[in-house]
């Protein structure tokens, strides 16, 4: 927390100064850019003590906040000043039309994935991130996949190269396996982002979103898969209860695997997720095969842990009504003027994470 405190001081400090907006403008950044403070705090919150992340993050998220909202204040007075200045300066022809005005939206997708991640950091995990170019070991063979799997063959995966060891990564998993490769357990992270498949229909796309989850440690069993999943469904979804099934199901980089279906039932025409007669799957998961951490050089007699695998583009189709995915790539904004967000006035259950 000391860590969080002086930066909050030292640039409280430095917002209170008589800045220009670029300026300002390469403070923000100093804070919230790929590699600043605010957000190199949130990928170091998985080495925070366990009985202290969730203050932690909740002392982080409250900075956070706060520069946000100071940096947003110091750029309004500044635009403000510029605009008195030249209106002094200047005469208006009152005369003219206005110019046309249109505000952008936030896209779904990167509303569900801030949803999403600044859910999961409330329970401990860090955010992660990959390159979306992989080799074939961390995309196929590290996760346990046999070379004859289906997976591997053309009309599912995007080779890059005629030996196929370059290829687009079909799923988020081998930031699980940088990971391990680069750190010793334990492990708690999430990891969003961008995934290829030779696909294409109403509910498939060749470029869609994931987000994989891992945790790694001692004594780590089904029991938690299930509590962290249920707590996650209930926050996204925003319901008390929910129900909830794990069915059998087969990947080669857990065992044992799981489907995970929840309850809901139609309504007025829309699905009300929670409680109901009716099963929707919503994503896969399972305990991490004890191959998987062997090739990770983790001692699977010694740590066990549980991954799970989101498809970000049908929660967002889920939680906000829309029925058709490839919507979400066509570029329409007559289609993102209805289904974005705007930035000022974002979903109450919205944390406000930055990645």
């Amino acid at each position: 927390m000391s860590d969080i405190k002086k930066i909050k001081d030292d640039f409280l400090l430095k917002l209170k100064g008589n800045l220009d907006l670029n300026q300002v403008n390469q403070i923000k950044t100093d804070l919230f850019g790929k590699a600043g403070l605010i957000s190199s705090q949130f990928k170091m919150l998985g080495k925070v003590a366990e009985k202290e992340r969730k203050k932690f993050a909740s002392d982080l998220n409250q900075v956070k906040d706060e520069l946000q909202n100071l940096i947003s204040e110091k750029i309004d007075d500044i635009e403000t000043k510029e605009i008195n200045q030249k209106l002094e300066k200047e005469k208006v022809d009152i005369t003219l039309p206005e110019r046309p005005f249109t505000q952008g939206k936030i896209h779904p997708v990167s509303q569900v994935i801030d949803e999403i991640s600044s859910i999961f950091s409330e329970i401990g995990f860090s955010v992660e991130e990959g390159p979306d170019i992989e080799n074939e070991y961390n995309n196929f063979t590290a996760l346990n996949t046999p070379d004859n799997h289906p997976a591997r063959d053309m009309h599912d995966t995007f080779y890059l190269d005629d030996k196929k060891e370059l290829l687009l990564r079909t799923h988020t998993s081998p930031v699980q396996i940088r990971t391990m490769l680069n750190d010793k357990p334990p492990f708690k992270i999430i990891a969003p982002g961008r995934t290829y498949r030779s696909d294409s229909d109403q509910t498939h796309a060749p470029m869609f979103h994931q987000v994989e989850g891992l945790h790694i440690d001692k004594d780590i069993n089904m029991g938690h898969l299930k509590g962290c999943l249920n707590y996650f469904i209930k926050e996204f979804f925003e319901v008390d209860k929910i129900k909830m099934r794990f069915r059998p199901s087969h990947f080669p980089f857990t065992e044992p695997s799981a489907e995970v279906d929840i309850g809901y039932e139609i309504k007025d025409g829309k699905i009300v997720i929670g409680e109901g007669d009716k099963w929707l799957e919503v994503l896969g998961c399972g305990m991490v095969h004890p191959n998987v951490l062997i090739n990770v050089k983790v001692n699977p007699d010694e740590f066990q842990g549980y991954a799970f695998g989101i498809g970000i583009d049908r929660l967002a189709m889920l939680k906000y009504g829309i029925n058709d995915l490839r919507a979400f790539f066509d570029c329409d904004y007559r289609w993102l003027n209805h289904f974005g967000f705007d930035p000022i006035d974002v979903p109450t259950n919205y944390r406000g994470l930055s990645r």
